[in-house]
């Protein structure tokens, strides 16, 4: 494709990414309305996100899988169609349970999404100059997050929209970005033969994902830490992923090539994606439910309140994109902001139902610049080290994993707010004289609780905001550490290795070693 083509076929790539972002971040402020109109739960809110992300994580690495073997436009084109349809079954949907089944089946469609742009994109642009355009669409992702929050606000204070068009307004912006790639995008493609699709190993990957989820949702309120639930559960899921490794390990065709996470850069990258994937969802889902169950804000003011941390990511991602390619330096910049991403989780770990607005936004801003600067890099230093016929399988490899960290940060997250929340309850309630307290924060229509009950329910979860963010310091540690320790690479001006770097190495030769020799 030439330069004016590949720019164009842009245009429909960043717009249906652009689709994807927002589907996730215009119910973060509206959600808790949502599901106080639905009458749901604190379990279910946390289940409305976990859902989409459980599904999304899961069918990550087969879609990376079937974008190496199958045309990509049409593999992108089906993936659209299936977001459109997802998108209207949840604007249908009548009770909690449909609305998190339907969000289920947008997470097929999300997933999809966000991991063929980039493997697209990988497939007309070298890594080099990928670098610049990553930060185009890094900002196209900030922006998203910035006007997700903002416009599912305003869709929910709109008395003559209403909450359903939270999940309608994507449809417009999907039958679009369809009839531009359509139309702009021409990639060749190379039919394989005799091809075969790992089914058993993508179903003990989500299986045993899934099984553990549950188990973080469920454990310390349903059941007991030391309990026969958790040894069934944890011990279950850890097993059935164990079998997955060896499935993985055996297969001609594995979802998750384990000899591609195995290399040292990949390794480091995935782990560091952890901490970046709790970031980009813990992060925006409880912060707009802290502003306004814990603030008393309204969704629009809440999501106004949220522009810090997305400004953070705009601004980062363009500026650390255009600064990679023209140094074809990465490890800096994800250094840099593993640091700082870490530094704004500490600053929010101190947050509480009465924190000054100046030192929230402190907080949110630091935590913005740490993902922009971290969260494409990362996808880079995996991309340059594969040729490009492995491109789909290492993209969907560390973007699951930055998606199952986010799943799990949402799940873990959620299950230690709703444990403090309840325990703070329990409190306030016994200080009024009221004995048993802590389940008038199940229901979140806050505004049909009495006055007094009211107060104590924002306090709690004013209060109980900050340990999420302490746990969330805690874990972004680790991808400090494992940012320090990668390997420096330069990244490569070709849109493939040379052939001699695609063998296997030789005995004892690290994979990273022969990389980095062929460049």
């Amino acid at each position: 494709m030439t330069q004016r083509q590949t720019l164009e076929a842009l245009s429909g790539l960043l717009l249906v990414l652009f689709v994807a972002m927002l589907s996730g971040t215009v119910v973060s402020t509206a959600l808790p309305q949502i599901i106080g109109a639905l009458k749901g739960s604190q379990s279910q809110y946390t289940w409305v996100v976990t859902a989409t992300l459980l599904v999304s994580t899961a069918s990550t690495p087969i879609w990376g899988k079937l974008a190496d073997l199958y045309d990509k436009k049409k593999l992108l084109q089906l993936s659209i169609v299936i977001f459109t349809a997802a998108s209207l079954f949840s604007g249908f949907a009548q009770n909690t349970a449909q609305l998190i089944a339907a969000r289920a089946f947008q997470g097929l469609g999300m997933g999809a999404l966000q991991i063929l742009v980039q493997i697209v994109m990988a497939s007309m642009i070298s890594p080099r100059d990928r670098g610049r355009y990553y930060g185009i669409l890094g900002a196209v992702m900030a922006v998203a997050t910035v006007g997700g929050p903002l416009l599912g606000g305003l869709i929910v204070d709109t008395a003559w929209l209403g909450w359903r068009w939270c999940f309608f307004i994507g449809v417009p912006f999907s039958v679009v970005a369809f009839a531009l790639l359509q139309k702009t995008l021409k990639l060749a493609h190379v039919r394989r033969d005799e091809v075969k699709i790992d089914y058993l190993g993508a179903v003990l990957i989500a299986g045993g994902v899934s099984v553990l989820l549950l188990w973080i949702t469920f454990v310390g309120e349903s059941f007991d830490w030391l309990s026969w639930q958790t040894a069934a559960m944890a011990g279950g899921g850890l097993a059935v992923l164990a079998v997955a490794v060896l499935v993985e390990a055996k297969v001609a065709e594995p979802v998750v090539p384990l000899d591609i996470i195995a290399r040292r850069n990949t390794a480091l990258a995935i782990v560091a994606s952890l901490a970046v994937g709790m970031a980009m969802f813990g992060g925006a889902v409880f912060l707009g439910q802290y502003f306004q169950i814990g603030r008393g804000y309204s969704p629009t003011k809440a999501g106004l309140l949220t522009i810090p941390m997305m400004a953070g990511v705009l601004v980062s991602s363009t500026i650390i994109g255009r600064l990679t390619t023209k140094t074809a330096k990465v490890k800096p910049y994800i250094v840099f902001g593993t640091l700082v991403l870490t530094a704004g989780f500490a600053v929010l770990a101190f947050i509480g139902g009465d924190t000054p607005i100046w030192y929230l936004s402190l907080g949110m801003l630091l935590v913005g610049v740490g993902v922009g600067a971290s969260m494409q890099n990362l996808v880079l230093v995996v991309q340059n080290s594969v040729p490009l016929r492995e491109v789909g399988a290492a993209s969907g490899a560390v973007t699951f994993f930055r998606s199952l960290g986010g799943t799990i940060g949402v799940s873990v997250l959620g299950a230690v707010l709703a444990n403090h929340v309840a325990s703070n309850i329990a409190d306030g309630l016994a200080k009024m004289g009221v004995k048993g307290g802590g389940g008038a924060g199940g229901d979140l229509d806050i505004a049909a609780l009495p006055g007094p009950i009211q107060e104590i329910v924002r306090g709690a979860y004013g209060d109980a905001t900050g340990h999420i963010f302490l746990l969330s310091a805690a874990i972004a540690v680790v991808g400090i550490i494992a940012a320090a320790a990668l390997k420096p690479v330069t990244l490569r001006d070709a849109l493939d290795l040379p052939a001699e770097t695609e063998e296997k190495p030789a005995a004892g030769v690290p994979a990273d070693e022969v990389t980095a020799a062929g460049r």
